[in-house]
C-alpha cells in the first residue's frame, strides 16, 4: 500500500494516533497490575502480547507515512 493522497494519509495518522493511545493505556494497566498484588499473570501476559501487536502495527503505519527514499 502506497499512501498518495491527503485523505489516505489522514486516515493512517488517525489510526496511528488511536493505536498509540491504546498502547500507552495498556502500559499503565500493566504497570498497575504488577504493582498491586496479587497480579493476574495470565491477564498481564495477554496485555503484554496485545501491546506488542500494537507496537508492530504502529511501526508499520509510521513506515507508511515516510516516503520511500530512492537508492
Amino acid at each position: 500500500m502506497n499512501p498518495n493522497d491527503d485523505e489516505e494519509l489522514s486516515a493512517i495518522r488517525e489510526q496511528l494516533y488511536e493505536l498509540q493511545v491504546e498502547h500507552r493505556d495498556l502500559d499503565l494497566v500493566i504497570e498497575h497490575l504488577v504493582l498491586n498484588p496479587p497480579p493476574d499473570q495470565l491477564l498481564i501476559r495477554r496485555l503484554k502480547k496485545r501491546k506488542l501487536q500494537l507496537k508492530d502495527r504502529i511501526a508499520l503505519l509510521e513506515r507508511m507515512l515516510v516516503p520511500d527514499i530512492p537508492a
